[in-house]
């Protein structure tokens, strides 16, 4: 079964899906927060259509690893749709917490080395940045086996 990784911000969330062999990442849309529970809705809808059994959240650490007021939200968001996803008979759905400090950074590097322009990185970064989350966690399971 596929995985899905979300970056989570204020006003997107960032959308990619791992390949079946749980190889690779790609981004897939970027969502436009509209409240918790609309935005939880989509994802869920996402988790569905590309049948995963798990969800990877990007959790914004503090350099020093510490929590910060955006980790609270993120850690929010990962709550309700936790719960939401109980009552829509998804409870076998793991929510799993990556750590994604610098992923940001990282992803505004690769579109640049891609010669994106401005506009267009500012339409794609969040979904890069899920590819970055997601593609760190599947390069951890790698590791593990």
């Amino acid at each position: 079964m596929r995985k899905i990784g979300l970056d989570v911000g204020d006003k997107t969330i960032g959308v990619a899906v791992s390949d079946e062999l749980l190889i690779t990442a790609q981004g897939i849309t970027t969502i436009e927060r509209t409240g918790i529970r609309k935005d939880a809705d989509k994802v869920i809808g996402l988790v569905s259509e590309y049948n995963c059994d798990t969800v990877v959240i990007g959790l914004p650490l503090r350099l020093d690893g510490s929590n910060s007021s955006q980790t609270e939200k993120v850690c929010s968001f990962g709550d309700m749709l936790k719960n939401k996803m109980r009552s829509t008979g998804l409870s076998k759905v793991a929510v799993i917490f990556q750590d994604e400090r610098f992923t940001t950074s990282i992803a505004e590097k690769v579109l640049i080395e891609a010669d994106v322009r401005r506009k267009k990185r500012k339409e794609v970064i969040d979904k890069q940045a899920a590819v970055l989350i997601l593609q760190a966690y599947l390069d951890s399971l790698e590791k593990g086996k």
